[in-house]
């Protein structure tokens, strides 16, 4: 084995509101700073991750340009297209007989697909 999955890196100029998006987005919430450490400075990465324990470690990095291309790596989820356009996302293309899924893309313009949910109970946002 030459490699493991370790995080996922999302680059943005704005960082900062980039990270809250995805933690609305996504049920995500901040990773907080180790007790005894001082929080880091507001323009290092921000690590965002699943209260829950699934989903993985994303760092969403400051970066000075603005995306211009397609990506070429980008992320999968099942959720809502309608609740994801209605918290700031564009749609790129909407599924259709060859697609069943979504090409949407965050406020910084970072293309994600959104896949109907599986069918049967729905997962709760956060812990009861």
């Amino acid at each position: 084995m030459a490699a493991r999955f370790k995080d996922l890196a999302l680059d943005a100029v704005d960082h900062q509101a980039t990270a809250d998006w995805w933690c609305t987005a996504l049920g995500y919430s901040r990773r907080l700073t180790q007790p005894g450490h001082e929080p880091p400075p507001p323009q290092w990465p921000v690590p965002i991750h699943d209260p829950r324990g699934s989903g993985p470690l994303i760092w969403v990095n400051p970066v000075p340009e603005p995306k211009r291309v397609k990506n070429r790596m980008h992320l999968d989820v099942w959720g809502d297209t309608a609740e994801l356009l209605a918290l700031g996302a564009t749609l790129i293309r909407r599924h259709d007989a060859r697609h069943d899924w979504d090409v949407l893309a965050d406020p910084e313009g970072n293309e994600f697909c959104v896949f109907p949910p599986p069918a049967g109970p729905r997962i709760p946002l956060t812990r009861r």
